[in-house]
């Protein structure tokens, strides 16, 4: 859900996209700090 907002986002510049983006990259960060550097090197990927 995470990587489809992003490239909604990305393709059409949805502000609403990124919000949810942010939102869902926040949740994920809070559940699991193991895991935010898998999350830098995703992005990473998608640029």
């Amino acid at each position: 859900m995470r990587q489809l907002s992003w490239r909604v986002f990305s393709m059409t510049g949805n502000v609403e996209s990124y919000l949810l983006y942010k939102q869902l990259d926040q949740d994920q960060a809070e559940s699991s700090p193991d895991e935010e550097d898998d999350s830098m090197e995703e992005n990473d990927s998608l640029e």
